[in-house]
Formats: C-alpha cells, structure tokens, sequence
C-alpha cells in the first residue's frame, strides 16, 4: 500500500494488528479493503491515525468494513459480533462503533459501495437498473 514515509511505522503497527485478526477470523477480501482503509487514513493531512491508540483504529477499521458488507447478519459466511469484532484489541463495542461511523463518514462508506463490497460480494447487490422503465 502506498504510505507516506512518515506514517510508514504507524501503518505497519496497525497493519499487523489487522492482519493476525484477520487471520483467525476474516478472509483475505476483508484484510485488502481493512489496510486500503487504513493506507488512506494514514495518507490523510493530518493523519488521524496520530492521535488515539492503535488498537483502537485497528476495531474500528475492521469494524466500518465489516459493517458495510453485513458482518454483523449471521447469514453471512463470515460474521461476527460487535463484541467479537473490538475486545481481542481490549476495545469497547461502543468506541469501536463509533470511531467506525465517523470512518464510515469520512470515506463515504455505504453498503453496496464498489469501493468498500467485498470483490465476492459485487455480484450479490442489487441491481437497481432492473427498475428503469423505459
């Protein structure tokens, strides 16, 4: 990912924070979208990423993606709970949530969004072009 120099060490603390999470309980789609959203968020001037504890941007990252592709509906092969999502990082449910929401916000993270869908998850939206009447 493509990172100033300056938040270089930053971004890797938090980087492997994501990854070792990710790996017992997320897929390789969640781990690219989490450190995209955090390689912008350390591109940011000034960086966010500065202030706070990392392991509260590492819950509220994977939270705000988890959330926009419905990690939360047991439906889903991958799901998780708000608890299960923020304490392994010793990370209250509410301050993941709402750190989650303001990065949600900034990088106008929707559900459906193609820059924040799971790739395997682009074809599952709905297509509203069906109800175009011509």
């Amino acid at each position: 990912m493509n990172v100033p120099k300056a938040m270089q060490d930053k971004y890797d603390e938090i980087a492997q924070l994501i990854k070792e999470f990710s790996d017992q309980h997320l897929n390789e789609e969640y781990l690219e979208l989490c450190l995209k959203l955090l390689a912008k968020l350390c591109r940011k001037r000034p960086s966010p990423v500065l202030r706070g504890r990392i392991t509260t941007w590492a819950s509220s990252i994977i939270y705000a993606v988890g959330q926009v592709n419905f990690i939360f509906d047991s439906n889903q092969e991958i799901h998780l709970s708000a608890e299960e999502l923020s304490e392994p990082f010793g990370v209250s449910k509410n301050t993941a949530a709402n750190k989650a929401a303001e990065l949600r916000k900034m990088f106008k993270m929707t559900h459906f969004c193609d820059e924040w869908t799971l790739p395997s998850k682009l074809l599952d939206r709905p297509n509203f072009t069906a109800f175009i009447i011509y």
